[in-house]
C-alpha cells in the first residue's frame, strides 16, 4: 500500500515514521497510508519564506492573477481523474463537482480579480488624507505583501475547493502557502497538487503540501505569517491560543462548522412558490456531500402553524433520496467520510435525543450497491424541539452529517431570536417573497450570521443556494463560527497584505504611490498628452489649457442643447432663499467647455474616452467668471491584449482640475481613456 507523498523544499518525499491506514469511505477498502509524524516544519516554512515569496512578490497582481488563470485551465483539462478519486471520499459525482470544479472555479474567479489591482507589485488602498492647512504635507496608504507563509489547516469535507479557495486568495496577494489537508481525504489534495506542480505554473516555493501531521507546526510561525484554520471549533480555539500565535501576534482566520439556520417565512404557507422552495433547499443542503458541509442547515425555523407541513413535506422529499455507492448513476446521497464520522454523528444524535422528538429517520437506510455495515452510510435525520428557548442542544451541539431540527417561532422577531442562540453561524436564509419581513429580519440577524441568502421565486432561477460560499463575497461568521473571513475577492487578498501609512508632500506621495495626488507638483506636458503612447505618458505631467470667459450666451445655448432649465440657470427671480448670487453655469457645462480646453482634436494614440470617476463641482460660475484647466496624468491602469488582432492598450486615468480666475479649483473629475500603446 503506498504512503501519500509530501511536496516539501522543492520535491516529492514519502512521509516518514509511523502511519495511519485511509480508506474507502462507501466500503473501508484500505487504499493508502499516511504518515503521524511530523515534518521539520521549521525547514518547510522557511523554504517558502526564502524561496517562493520572493519570487511571487516580484510579480506583479496581474502576472500572479494570470498565473492563477493558467493554472486553472490546467486543472480544468485533468478533473476527471480528481473525480475518480473524490467518490473514494463518499461523495457523489454532484457532491465531487462541488468541490472540484467549484475549487478551480476559485482560482478563475480569483485570476479575473486581478483587474481590480494594479500592474504593480503593491496596492494603494483609499485615498490621499490632507494633513496640514495649506495642502504642503499629507498621508496616504499602501499595502505590500506580507514576507512570511500561509499556512492552511483544512477540513476533510472538501479536499479541493478547501485548499483551492484559500491558496487562490495568497497567490494573488503574493504569499506563498504550506497546505495541510485532513488525512481521511488528503489523498485527493495529492493528486491535484501533484498536477499543480508538474505543471510548473506557479514558482517553486510558491506551494508546499504536506501529508499527516502538524502537531508542532504553529511553533514555528512569526509575525509575519497567516494561518488559516477550517474545522471543528473545539480544535480551532485550541490552535488559536497557541502560545506562538499570541506572541507573534500572528493572524488567524477560523472557519469553524456552526448551527446554520434556515427560516421559513411567515408569508410563505403551504401552497406557495416559497414553501416549496424552502422544502427544496434544506433537502439539498441536508444532502450534499452527506451533510458533510460547514454552511449546511442545522437548524431549520418554521412559523408554527407550519411546523407538520414542514415535517411532512420534508419526510416526503428526504424519503425520496437514495443512499448508496456513490459511483452509483441512481444514488444521491453516499456516505459519511469515514466510519469514524458516523460514530461521531451516531453519538450526537443520542444527544440531541434527550430534548428533542425525532421525526424522520433514525432507521438503518437501504443502501443500492453497498453495504452499511462497511460502508460510512446514515439516514437523513429531522428532530422536533418545541421548546426553542428551553431545550438549547439543538444551538449548541452539531451532529456534522445529514442531521437538523426544526423549531417553530411566532413572530419574525422570535425568528432571529432564534437564529441567534447558536452564538455565530457561517450563514443563515429566510424564504419569504415579503421584502419587509426580508428586511427585518436582515437587519436583526446580521450581526450573528457571516452570510444571509433571501430566497423567494425570483431569485430561485439563478440563486447559487444557501450552502455555496462565493469568491467575491466573505466566507465565515462571528462567534462559533470562528470570527474569520475568507475570500471576499478584494477583501481577502488585503488579508495577505500589511497596510502602512506612508506621510510627506502630495509630490513625494505620488512619486511612491505612482498615482497623482492633487496638489503635487504639475510638470509641463511637451508634447500634448493626447500625442503621446500609454508608455510615454508620465504620472503628473499636466496641460495647461487656455482661458474661457463664461457668458450669459453660453448658459442660454446649453440649456438649449441639454434640455436642462433648471430655475438656477434659468430664472435669476428665482434665486431668493438659495446659496446662488445669480443664474450660475451648469455644472455639466463646466466639465463640458473643460473637455473643450483640454482636447487636442487631431487623431492620435487616444483611441476614445469611456468614463468619468469622482465628478463634482466644488464652486459655483457666475456669467463674467474665467475657467482655466489643468489636466493631468493621475494613474496608467496596464491592459492585457485579448487576443493577437486586438489592439495594444491601456487606460489612462486623467485628473480634471478647472479653476477660476482666482485660482480656486470650481470642478473636479477623473476621466478614463483607452490610450493606445507606441507597438500597438
Amino acid at each position: 500500500m503506498r504512503t501519500l507523498e509530501h511536496y516539501i523544499l522543492g520535491q516529492w518525499e514519502k512521509g516518514a515514521g509511523n502511519t495511519q491506514v485511509l480508506t474507502d469511505a462507501s466500503n473501508n477498502e484500505p487504499i493508502f497510508e499516511i504518515s503521524t509524524t511530523d515534518v521539520d516544519y521549521a525547514a518547510v516554512f522557511n523554504y517558502a519564506r526564502t524561496v517562493g515569496g520572493p519570487a511571487l512578490r516580484k510579480m506583479t497582481f496581474h502576472e500572479r492573477g494570470n498565473m492563477l488563470k493558467a493554472l486553472a485551465f490546467y486543472l480544468m483539462e485533468r478533473k476527471n481523474v480528481y473525480y475518480d478519486w473524490s467518490y473514494k471520499t463518499g461523495a457523489t459525482k454532484v457532491d465531487s463537482w462541488i468541490d472540484i470544479e467549484g475549487g478551480i472555479g476559485n482560482l478563475f474567479a480569483y485570476a479575473s480579480l486581478r483587474r481590480q489591482f494594479p500592474n504593480e507589485r503593491y496596492y494603494v488602498d483609499g485615498e490621499m488624507a490632507k494633513l496640514s492647512k495649506n495642502g504642503t504635507f499629507g498621508g496616504h496608504h499602501i499595502m505590500v505583501p506580507k514576507e512570511g507563509v500561509a499556512f492552511h489547516i483544512n477540513a476533510f469535507n472538501f479536499p479541493v475547493w478547501g485548499m483551492l479557495e484559500k491558496i487562490a486568495v495568497n497567490l494573488l496577494a503574493g504569499v506563498p502557502a504550506v497546505v495541510k489537508p485532513a488525512s481521511i481525504s488528503s489523498y485527493l489534495a495529492e493528486v491535484v497538487t501533484k498536477d499543480i506542480i508538474a505543471s510548473r505554473i506557479l514558482p517553486e516555493g510558491a506551494l508546499q503540501l504536506i501529508m499527516g501531521s502538524a502537531h508542532s507546526a504553529l511553533d514555528h510561525m512569526t509575525l509575519q505569517d497567516v494561518v488559516t484554520f477550517t474545522g471543528s471549533a473545539h480544535t480551532g480555539k485550541k490552535l488559536k491560543a497557541h502560545p506562538r500565535i499570541i506572541a507573534e501576534s500572528v493572524p488567524f482566520n477560523m472557519e469553524a462548522d456552526s448551527l446554520n439556520s434556515a427560516i421559513l417565512g411567515l408569508q410563505a404557507s403551504p401552497g406557495t412558490p416559497e414553501f416549496d422552495l424552502f422544502i427544496k433547499e434544506v433537502r439539498k443542503e441536508m444532502t450534499v456531500k452527506c451533510g458533510q458541509k460547514c454552511t449546511a442547515v442545522r437548524r431549520i425555523i418554521v412559523p408554527e402553524q407550519y411546523v407538520e407541513d414542514v415535517q411532512i413535506a420534508l419526510g416526503k422529499a428526504l424519503s425520496q433520496t437514495a443512499i448508496g455507492n456513490p459511483l452509483n448513476e441512481k444514488v444521491r446521497m453516499g456516505s459519511l467520510a469515514s466510519q469514524s464520522q458516523r460514530e461521531d454523528v451516531l453519538a450526537k444524535l443520542e444527544i440531541l435525543k434527550q430534548e428533542s422528538e425525532m421525526v424522520i429517520g433514525g432507521q438503518q437506510p437501504e443502501i443500492i450497491d453497498g453495504d452499511y455495515t462497511k460502508g460510512a452510510f446514515i439516514s437523513p435525520v429531522v428532530f422536533l424541539n418545541n421548546q426553542p428557548f428551553t431545550n438549547l442542544s439543538s444551538h449548541e451541539v452539531e451532529a456534522f452529517g445529514p442531521v437538523a431540527t426544526i423549531l417553530p417561532y411566532s413572530t419574525t422577531e422570535e425568528a432571529v431570536a432564534i437564529s441567534k442562540l447558536g452564538k455565530g453561524s457561517l450563514v443563515s436564509s429566510i424564504t419569504t417573497f415579503d421584502d419587509n419581513e426580508a428586511k427585518d429580519f436582515v437587519i436583526g440577524a446580521a450581526s450573528h450570521h457571516g452570510r444571509i441568502l433571501v430566497l423567494n421565486r425570483e431569485s430561485a432561477v439563478e440563486s447559487t443556494g444557501h450552502g455555496s460560499p462565493m469568491p467575491m463575497l466573505v466566507h465565515g461568521g462571528p462567534g462559533r463560527a470562528g470570527g474569520g473571513e475568507e475570500m471576499g475577492g478584494k477583501r481577502g487578498v488585503l488579508h495577505y497584505m500589511q497596510r502602512t501609512a506612508i506621510q510627506g508632500t502630495p509630490t513625494t506621495l505620488s512619486h511612491l504611490t505612482n498615482v497623482y495626488q492633487y496638489g503635487g507638483k504639475q510638470r509641463e506636458a511637451n508634447p500634448h498628452l493626447f500625442r503621446q503612447h500609454f508608455e510615454d505618458l508620465v504620472i503628473g505631467d499636466t496641460v495647461f489649457t487656455h482661458k474661457h470667459t463664461v457668458s450669459d450666451a453660453d448658459i442660454v445655448n446649453f440649456a438649449n442643447v441639454s434640455g436642462d432649465n433648471f430655475y438656477a440657470h434659468m430664472d435669476a427671480t428665482s434665486l431668493e432663499g438659495t446659496i446662488f448670487e445669480r443664474r450660475v453655469a451648469h455644472g455639466y457645462f463646466i466639465l463640458s467647455k473643460a473637455a473643450g480646453l483640454f482636447v487636442d482634436p487631431k487623431k492620435g494614440p487616444v483611441l476614445l474616452n469611456y468614463g468619468l470617476e469622482d465628478c463634482r463641482f466644488t464652486k459655483p460660475v457666475y456669467p463674467g467668471m474665467t475657467i482655466g484647466v489643468k489636466f493631468t496624468v493621475k494613474e496608467k491602469v496596464d491592459q492585457e491584449k485579448r487576443n493577437e488582432e486586438d489592439i495594444a492598450k491601456g487606460i489612462v486615468k486623467f485628473l480634471v482640475d478647472v479653476y477660476d480666475e482666482t485660482g480656486e479649483t470650481v470642478a473636479l473629475a477623473t476621466i478614463l481613456t483607452m490610450v493606445k500603446k507606441r507597438n500597438g
